[in-house]
């Protein structure tokens, strides 16, 4: 097994959120489903979170162009609109955007009104690696669902996060703190 083998095999096994990140603008509206989104810092001017799209994709062009983004974090039970966007399933109408409820957010890029978290974004920098675009965006604003629970995709798969209960002491050779 070649290493680029290895890796992508290894890589299944770390459980990622799912996201579906959009876009609109002078470029257009557009949207895809990511699972590679990830928290930078918080300690900036503006809280930077970070997300990886595939060059060929219509939505890391139209990021370039438009220059903002909306991070909509899906809850466990949205995996149909996570295939909308990965082009799993098609709506009648051929339009991605109908197999959910969207609103505009600060930027104008759409929101989901049922997702578990969403958060717009200003594009600050971005950065081609290989086949991927990694885009840094500035949190504008951030819309929290008062209930919920992520969508989670491992070992190629949809899963739900499950609370795991604390023990009662610590692993062997483990002292608390």
């Amino acid at each position: 097994m070649v290493l680029r083998d290895q890796f992508l095999a290894g890589m299944s096994n770390a459980a990622c959120t799912v996201s579906i990140v959009t876009t609109d603008g002078t470029a257009g509206r557009q949207g895809a489903t990511v699972s590679a989104m990830s928290s930078v810092s918080a300690d900036t001017p503006q809280p930077t979170l970070l997300v990886c799209i595939n060059e060929t994709s219509a939505t890391a062009q139209a990021i370039k162009v438009n220059g903002v983004f909306c991070v909509n974090l899906l809850r466990d039970d949205q995996s149909g609109i996570s295939d909308c966007f990965a082009k799993r399933w098609t709506t009648g109408d051929g339009d991605k955007f109908s197999c959910a409820t969207w609103a505009s957010d600060v930027n104008g890029s759409p929101r989901a009104v049922d997702g578990l978290v969403a958060f717009s974004c200003t594009l600050s920098s971005w950065k081609k690696i290989g086949t991927h675009y990694v885009f840094f965006g500035e949190v504008q604003d951030v819309a929290l669902a008062t209930e919920g629970s992520p969508l989670i995709y491992a070992n190629r798969a949809y899963r739900s996060a499950v609370p795991i209960a604390p023990r009662s002491a610590p692993a062997s050779g483990c002292n608390a703190s």
